[in-house]
């Protein structure tokens, strides 16, 4: 009998503290986590502190962890062999859930073809919290990742997006590498339409959390937040209201 692949949701941002933990992390996922020995990771060194704050009842020296490469194909037919012969392993993101936005997604696709059992466990995913809290459209809406980084590439996706929307009536996310926020922000407010909204939540789940809605001409009348290296989903819905 094979194993199972536990998809296992982490913290969004650096709080890997037991007490952090514990205000979103449901008992039978923590108890399910503890049980695992094997896990896929980006980064072993905080795949342990993530554990550590979980009390992983083994020594964290004890544990196995398989690293994604940055820059090479993933090794996915290791970790399907561990599979295979009945071992569990888990897939850490390094924020938020494995798979969205997210180099585990390859391991799951890997699972699926090989026919082993997946196992999505509960937790935060910083996509749907900013959806909640927007206020937009939550039943017609599109994630594209990272937008294109060069000015012009940029403005002209963000003016494809806020088209959709307008067409559409769905709401568009997007994500930034979070010391590019501010540079992705002031695109923005120079590019879209005045009466377009922007949401910004940032920090979610963390003290510092902060979440915004306002349109752009609203957003253009004060100074930029900071976000300055702060996780944030930025949200913007074109629709005439």
């Amino acid at each position: 009998m094979s194993g199972t692949l536990y998809l296992i949701p982490c913290s969004l941002g650096e709080q890997n503290e037991t007490s952090h933990m514990q205000s979103w992390q449901p008992l039978a996922v923590r108890a399910q986590i503890q049980k695992l020995q094997y896990f896929v990771v980006e980064n072993a060194k905080t795949a342990r502190a993530f554990l550590k704050a979980c009390e992983h009842p083994q020594a964290l020296v004890s544990l196995q962890f398989i690293e994604i490469p940055k820059h090479e194909t993933p090794d996915t037919a290791s970790v399907m062999a561990l599979l295979q012969e009945g071992i569990n392993v888990g897939v850490l993101s390094e924020a938020g859930c494995p798979g969205v936005a997210d180099p585990g997604a390859v391991f799951v696709a890997a699972a699926h073809l090989a026919h082993i059992p997946v196992k999505p466990l509960v937790g935060p995913s910083a996509l749907l919290l900013a959806l909640m809290a927007s206020g937009m459209n939550g039943q017609g809406f599109a994630f594209h990742g990272y937008l294109p980084i060069p000015d012009k590439d940029r403005f002209n996706k963000l003016k494809i997006l806020e088209q959709t929307s307008r067409n559409t009536g769905s709401t568009q996310l997007f994500i930034e590498t979070p010391f590019r926020n501010h540079a992705l922000l002031l695109t923005l407010l120079s590019g879209l339409a005045a009466d377009t909204r922007l949401a910004i939540a940032c920090d979610l789940t963390l003290p510092s959390e902060w979440i915004c809605v306002k349109t752009i001409a609203q957003w253009r009348k004060e100074a930029p937040p900071d976000l300055h290296k702060r996780p944030a989903v930025f949200l913007l819905d074109a629709r005439k209201i």
